[in-house]
């Protein structure tokens, strides 16, 4: 099938395109750009910098991928970015490209749908099936798991890592690591509950979320603390897979600085 590309689109003649492509009024598409099959790059889209999309990505008006990262260290250097396949980037979806402070590469899975105005910025890795609604920011470094959802105007500090299946309320600041499977929200976000209904969509069992919630009361309603947590919660039954992830992450988290697994503490010299 053949590449469709609009008579006002510039697009650089080393690009990659792939089967099946649509390419819209007024895009702009750079030398070392890869577009996977059947892609849709509606009109006004810039795609620039070493960057791939796979398959089955719709990218819609005045969308950005690719541009230099908001970081005044940067000097140019050719860092990545890398989309999977499946995606949705509605209207203003800015996503760009690395630093040069970790692997080089900015991340966004599978079947994720961005929102109007949703950014990602430089070094995130974005995992799959996430839900980003209008105007959500998401800061340098950070990592989003899978299945996230995260409500309009939220705010994600740099290196926060938002767990599996974790629920970001509307407004939210979030500042520290968010753990998998709860709800948080709020300007100094907090951890409201077990997402459960997430949990039910997703197949997990009825098991799974009494042991989650458990754990939740004994964490973040009695604050008996984690390692008091985790022995009790280990100690009664079967050590559910569930349960084990939950406290690894906040183990991590404790980690890091000021509640950012990833943000590693500086050795002292």
């Amino acid at each position: 099938m053949s590449v469709v590309i609009a008579p006002t689109a510039v697009v650089d003649p080393k690009a990659k395109l792939g089967k099946d492509v649509r390419v819209g009024h007024f895009c702009v598409i750079g030398p070392d750009v890869t577009i996977g099959d059947r892609c849709r790059i509606e009109d006004h889209v810039t795609i620039t910098g070493v960057t791939r999309l796979g398959n089955d990505n719709q990218v819609f008006s005045h969308c950005s991928i690719g541009s230099h990262p908001q970081d005044v260290s940067y000097r140019a250097t050719p860092t990545r970015v890398e989309i999977g396949d499946g995606n949705v980037f509605r209207e203003q979806v800015t996503i760009n490209r690395a630093s040069e402070k970790e692997d080089g590469v900015t991340r966004v899975g599978n079947q994720n749908y961005l929102m109007t105005g949703t950014h990602i910025a430089h070094d995130c890795n974005v995992g799959n099936r996430i839900v980003m609604a209008n105007n959500c920011m998401i800061a340098g470094h950070a990592h989003i798991h899978d299945d996230v959802t995260i409500a309009g105007g939220a705010g994600i500090h740099q290196f926060v890592s938002v767990g599996t299946l974790a629920f970001v309320g509307a407004m939210s600041r979030i500042l520290q690591d968010v753990p998998p499977y709860v709800i948080i929200e709020g300007y100094d976000a907090k951890p409201r509950c077990i997402n459960t209904v997430g949990l039910k969509r997703h197949d997990y069992t009825e098991d799974d979320i009494a042991v989650l919630t458990q754990a939740f009361r004994l964490l973040y309603r009695q604050r008996i603390g984690i390692e008091p947590s985790r022995v009790e919660m280990f100690k009664t039954g079967p050590i559910r897979p569930v349960l084990r992830h939950l406290f690894d992450c906040l183990e991590t988290t404790c980690g890091g600085r000021a509640g950012r697994g990833r943000d590693r503490r500086k050795k002292a010299a």
